[in-house]
């Protein structure tokens, strides 16, 4: 598994909070880190910014001929259905293992961890926070997937890594986790309002329902004019990084 890793100069000093950002469909370590535009403002607010691969890759792990699934399509689950079951353990990776070795090599707190991410990323970030919430503090999202167990998308990959019976679907989908999670922090999600995917895929209302049935305190932003490109991220990046720092410091 290959990663990027921005350390801030406070890391001179000793070791910073982390954000992990988990990118969307198709993405790899690279897109945040490149497009994005945060390492300025993660410099000024001492952050560290950890953005792992979407998927397992390499010439031994199974694959599709399909862009939205297989490598570069990890969907961030721990995968129990052949081919995939052998390495796409993304969850695993995400939650338990990576912070574990970025904490052994680098100075950054592993105590002291936020996620964030987009698309695929931002349903990742989600059930990640959802899952775990004694081991993440802060958490947002842009244009998450927010139900995969009721859109396209998720109906594909979620078959295909967890088979048909659509019972085992629901500890990952955050619209059914946010029933029974213990998270109570505040959560930023960001979303264009001319997004292609909005309505087919991405249907952040029924985000919207579920936390505020369980009590999740969310900001959901409707962004007009907006669509799912990294043009929108970068233009409220800033205010997710300040939204992380406050829960961080």
């Amino acid at each position: 598994m290959r990663f990027g890793l921005y350390l801030p100069p406070a890391a001179e000093k000793g070791p910073v909070p982390t954000l992990i950002f988990l990118s969307g469909l198709t993405c790899t370590e690279d897109n945040f880190i490149q497009k994005a535009g945060a390492q300025r403002v993660a410099a000024e607010l001492g952050l560290a910014l950890l953005a792992p691969d979407t998927s397992p890759r390499g010439p031994g792990v199974a694959d599709d001929a399909g862009w939205d699934l297989g490598q570069g399509a990890g969907f961030y689950v721990n995968a129990t259905e052949a081919p995939w079951a052998a390495h796409y353990q993304m969850q695993t990776y995400v939650a338990d293992e990576l912070p574990a070795l970025a904490s052994l090599h680098f100075p950054v707190d592993g105590a002291r961890l936020g996620i964030f991410g987009h698309s695929m990323g931002g349903h990742g970030a989600l059930i990640t926070a959802f899952r775990h919430p004694d081991r993440f503090r802060s958490l947002s999202a842009f244009a998450p997937i927010v139900a995969p167990s009721a859109v396209p998308w998720g109906h594909k990959a979620l078959g295909a890594y967890l088979g048909p019976d659509r019972a085992a679907w629901a500890d990952w989908d955050a619209c059914t986790l946010a029933h029974s999670t213990a998270w109570r922090g505040p959560i930023l999600v960001d979303q264009g309002s001319d997004d292609g995917f909005l309505a087919t895929q991405l249907q952040p209302e029924r985000l919207a329902r579920a936390c505020a049935a369980a009590g999740i305190p969310l900001k959901l932003r409707m962004q007009a004019g907006y669509d799912h490109s990294y043009f929108f991220i970068s233009t409220f990046i800033e205010e997710h990084l300040r939204h992380h720092a406050a829960a961080l410091r």
